[in-house]
């Protein structure tokens, strides 16, 4: 049954889908996807073409908008929009430590997951296109991993869009796990350093608690033992807009002073819990550089993990004994993870299979990239912490027609930050291509 109900200036549409779970196996085991339909109140949706929004990840569902919040202003006067919760996510079949052992060994498990990249998310794009738009191609708007899916979508159907639009998520061709964080490494050091310049009094505060973790890692709430590996990564926030600015607020008042002594504050653990736990998006953690790998030969085996060994400057113990700036890292998933968050605990053996394995298929075809012929326009974010400007600049060179806005107006999460104009660019470069 299809449900339509309101919220303001919108008419939202729950749509369900029954897909393979292996694609390549059309009568074997299925799953179940959601879908958001967004159409603008008073617009009829039958005059309107259809945009697919893939979300950023892997492992979060479609942003729950209301009303007309963020890029949705923009769209919503030419499109009607399917916000798909993509496998795994959301309300589309979700995998998490409740449902995953249900598959049953941590080897069934890491198979089952084996099918949740972009691969398999394009093709369930293409399974439910047919029914949504009776057979027109519509137009596919990507951010970062989304970005990601929407290369391989042009790699894999380009006959299903009519345009592609991709912000902050252009990925390397041809990039390793291994390279991707060689790459990476060096960016979050720019931005550290570049968040001390901004707030320079952060500098003793986080090495004062990085010291104190030392001594005592701390229990949040819920569980999750916080180390000072756990903590140096909140530096995942330094790739949003505002990242900089949150993480100096989490830092200012970690303190709060006690009949034993100074002690990590209640709130500071709360919202340090909050930033940290991978309970909403385990995916994230398990499958986070399973996107990357490409040569059916080579495993991950931890690439983020054994290339920060070539980078001692993030080494808190050594920070800690001179007189460095403690050094946050980035979008980088370590084994600790899977021993720090409760969340993420019972997954241990899996997420280890996972790194372990070989067979991963390549998800991009640069030949046909080469001679692609859908109007594509992509936003690049100078500097973007989270994807590497060179790899998507590389990459969009190797991709016919592609036109690219390069900009250091935003971060990597401009299309949330300034969504509209960012996709009122977008849409006239296409348009300008078609």
């Amino acid at each position: 049954m299809v449900h339509s109900y309101r919220q303001p200036g919108t008419v939202l549409t729950d749509h369900r889908f029954t897909v393979p779970l292996d694609h390549a196996r059309p009568d074997g085991e299925t799953i179940e996807l959601y879908a958001r339909e967004v159409v603008a109140s008073g617009k009829d949706p039958a005059t309107l073409p259809w945009l697919l929004y893939l979300e950023g990840g892997p492992g979060f569902g479609a942003r729950r908008f209301i009303g007309r919040q963020a890029w949705l202003e923009r769209a919503l006067a030419d499109y009607r929009v399917l916000l798909l919760d993509q496998r795994g996510t959301g309300r589309s079949t979700p995998v998490n430590r409740q449902t995953l052992p249900q598959r049953g060994t941590p080897e069934r498990q890491a198979e089952y997951l084996a099918h949740f990249r972009a691969d398999s998310i394009v093709r369930d794009a293409e399974a439910i296109r047919p029914a949504l738009t009776g057979g027109a191609p519509w137009t596919v708007l990507g951010q970062s991993f989304g970005g990601f899916c929407t290369t391989h979508y042009l790699s894999t159907a380009p006959e299903g869009l009519t345009a592609a639009l991709i912000t902050g998520g252009l990925p390397s061709l041809t990039a390793t796990a291994d390279e991707v964080y060689e790459a990476a490494y060096p960016r979050v050091e720019r931005k550290n350093l570049a968040h001390y310049a901004r707030y320079p009094m952060d500098v003793e505060r986080a090495r004062r608690i990085a010291a104190h973790l030392a001594e005592r890692p701390a229990e949040l709430p819920g569980g999750h033992l916080l180390t000072v590996e756990a903590f140096q990564s909140l530096g995942l926030l330094l790739g949003a807009g505002d990242g900089s600015h949150q993480l100096h607020y989490l830092l200012e008042d970690a303190f709060v002073p006690t009949s034993g002594g100074p002690a990590l504050s209640d709130a500071f653990l709360e919202n340090v819990h909050d930033r940290l736990s991978f309970a909403g998006h385990p995916l994230y953690a398990l499958l986070h550089e399973a996107i990357y790998a490409q040569d059916p030969a080579a495993p991950t085996a931890w690439a983020a993990d054994r290339v920060r060994a070539g980078h001692p400057r993030f080494d808190a113990a050594k920070t800690l004994a001179g007189d460095e700036p403690l050094l946050f890292t980035g979008e980088t998933i370590h084994p600790w993870h899977f021993t720090t968050d409760p969340s993420l605990a019972p997954l241990r053996e899996t997420a280890e299979l996972l790194a372990a394995r070989t067979g991963w298929g390549p998800l991009y075809d640069p030949e046909r990239l080469a001679a692609n012929e859908v109007p594509v326009a992509a936003a690049v974010y100078h500097d973007d912490m989270y994807v590497d400007t060179a790899h998507s600049l590389d990459t969009a060179r190797a991709v016919r027609g592609l036109r690219t806005w390069v900009t250091d107006e935003f971060e990597h999460d401009g299309v949330r930050a300034g969504g509209t104009r960012v996709l009122d660019r977008l849409l006239a470069l296409v348009r300008d291509e078609a």
